[in-house]
């Protein structure tokens, strides 16, 4: 039954899992040493790859560590720890810096992997929460990821121990990006077509240009203003004075408005009716700016200009399509 007792004790149970791992957890930043600075000089100054592997829990760590890394500008491979004896040693470049993640370091297949890796001749860094295991031995340097306690109440189930080896991948990362001063344009270069990278590249003109810019002359009659807001499905249109320029907008909420107030509606043109202060933005302003206006001025649609020349405009729609919203 879901009671509010049941209730008090879902929510008890997961603040116990939570108040677990960050006590344990916060310590991390006190080991960090120096043999994790030189795993980073290490990476550095590789001409190859990092290798990250594991086993279990600790390889699907090991491939959202080498997601990062790859993200961020340090090229990263994940070999399973179990494939690794079967083949995908082969993998395996001279240069390549290797990272073995495993909580006890003593599992069957890091016992069997330790001395094949050794073999190839590479630099091996052990990420380990067991200083005197197998593989902690064996490492030319050790990254400790040691755990008071699993948020598990029976200690077993990785929970704490993977969230330390996650933290510490994610340390790895950034200390890497900083080093070698990985910037916003990097980032976006690596995530063309992700949310995250159209907040550093996307910018007003792009949207702009793919809708065609609705427009009517100040003379235009109502008909026409209600025809051109309805086609270009924006919203709204510039109105252009005979020069060809900016001298309004009028949006569907304005024409709304104008027919609640007035009962007699012939003769109306569009400079009777338009916004004469229309608000504005540059082309080459980035998309997630642009955001930030319409959320600030609580409006739905934007005129772009280019060079002071109308191009278009930018509904809310793109923005949330685009996936900045």
């Amino acid at each position: 039954m879901f009671t509010p007792e049941n209730r008090n004790r879902i929510l008890g149970y997961a603040r116990e899992a939570l108040s677990t791992e960050l006590a344990s957890l916060s310590t991390m930043p006190d080991r960090l040493d120096d043999s994790f600075a030189t795993a980073v000089e290490w990476m550095l100054a590789s001409s190859g790859r990092v290798v990250f592997t594991g086993i279990g829990k600790s390889a699907i760590i090991a491939q959202k560590i080498v997601a990062t890394m790859n993200s961020t500008g340090t090229p990263a491979l994940f070999m399973h720890a179990a494939d690794a004896i079967h083949g995908d040693l082969g993998m395996i470049q001279p240069a390549d810096v290797l990272v073995a993640i495993s909580k006890s370091g003593n599992t069957p297949e890091i016992k069997v992997l330790v001395p094949l890796l050794k073999r190839q001749g590479n630099r091996l860094i052990a990420m380990v929460g067991n200083r005197s295991s197998e593989l902690a031995l064996a490492a030319d340097l050790i990254l400790d990821t040691t755990v008071e306690r699993e948020a598990c109440p029976h200690n077993l189930a990785p929970t704490t121990s993977t969230t330390a080896q996650l933290m510490m991948g994610d340390a790895l990362a950034v200390a890497l990006l900083r080093m070698k001063e990985f910037s916003s344009e990097d980032f976006s270069r690596f995530h063309p077509g992700g949310a995250l990278g159209k907040q550093l590249y996307l910018t007003a003109g792009e949207l702009a240009r793919q809708h065609e810019a609705p427009q009517v002359s100040q003379n235009a009659p109502l008909k026409e203003v209600i025809a051109e807001i309805s086609g270009r499905r924006l919203g709204a249109t510039a109105v252009m004075n005979p020069a060809g320029q900016v001298a309004g907008i009028i949006t569907d909420g304005d024409i709304r408005r104008m027919l609640e107030q007035r009962s007699d509606i012939s003769g109306i043109h569009a400079s009777q009716i338009m916004n004469a202060n229309p608000r504005s933005v540059a082309a080459d302003m980035l998309a997630v700016q642009v955001v930030s206006l319409l959320q600030d001025w609580k409006i739905s649609q934007i005129i772009v200009m280019d060079a002071g020349k109308y191009m278009g405009m930018v509904h809310i729609h793109d923005l949330n399509r685009e996936g900045l919203l």
